[in-house]
């Protein structure tokens, strides 16, 4: 069996994260999957949820939004205000990002303050949810990192690093990291949402009109394992040299996207 990009079975696509996209929210990343690129945010509100106050909870919430830009797919995607709300598939995605990040985050340190999680989506070749959940930790860490320095928090509240990856079986082969083409064709398709401590947060798992042995779904959490503590590494790369990231400009954002704009 020959992936469609000639990648190994256990190989990631190219990671890459640039910081500092989006100079008016607290923290910000440009996170590519190979040719699925989605920016994340992390807006600060200095404020709960109406129903934390009412119910007097102490410490913060934290909140995702995922959307898909219409251009991101290779047919238009119409966008949710012109439907009038949002798709189940987008309502999902964003209370899978929630959930994942507030698994890391303790709650208690942000105080009464609301995160804000954006994840929009630029170009979606597969492993967009991954993709959101691993950049979006990036976007928090950021965030939480300025806070810091500003006074603003006593003590860091950021647990642990969450990443996430896709793994599945392709032509009968587990597979990690799945584009576009594996996605679709594929009989098995897992979401792997980890600790950098590579303890599970959340799977997603199903067969598409199949079924799948013990062996399989040992095998397509081994490569999610192996992939998720690869990506650990390249996020903490992205966080510590955050900081002295300037904002992108055009050049520079016509070179990370490898084409004239």
């Amino acid at each position: 069996m020959t992936r469609p990009d000639g990648r190994q079975n256990d190989q990631l696509r190219p990671i890459s994260f640039i910081p500092n996209v989006a100079p008016y929210a607290t923290g910000s990343v440009l996170v590519s999957f190979g040719d699925t690129r989605v920016i994340c945010s992390a807006s600060i509100e200095e404020d709960v949820p109406r129903w934390m106050r009412a119910q007097r909870v102490e410490g913060g919430w934290l909140t995702a939004e995922y959307s898909m830009l219409p251009y991101s797919t290779l047919e238009r995607k119409s966008r949710d205000i012109s439907r009038g709300k949002i798709d189940g598939r987008s309502s999902e995605i964003q209370r899978l990002i929630g959930r994942a990040l507030r698994a890391c985050v303790d709650l208690q340190k942000v105080g009464q303050r609301t995160i804000w999680i954006d994840c929009d989506v630029l170009q979606a070749d597969g492993g967009t949810r991954t993709a959101s959940i691993t950049g979006g930790c990036v976007a928090m860490a950021i965030a939480l990192n300025k806070l810091m320095a500003e006074g603003k928090l006593k003590t860091f509240p950021l647990k642990n690093l969450v990443a996430a990856v896709s793994a599945g079986v392709y032509e009968g082969v587990p597979v990690l990291d799945l584009n576009y083409p594996e996605d679709k064709a594929a009989s098995v398709d897992f979401n792997v949402v980890m600790t950098e401590t590579l303890d599970f947060v959340e799977i997603q798992g199903s067969g598409e009109e199949a079924v799948f042995s013990s062996d399989e779904m040992t095998s397509m959490l081994e490569l999610s394992r192996k992939g998720v503590s690869e990506i650990i590494s390249l996020q903490k790369a992205a966080i510590l040299t955050a900081d002295r990231a300037e904002p992108l400009d055009l050049a520079t954002l016509t070179a990370a996207f490898g084409k004239r704009l």
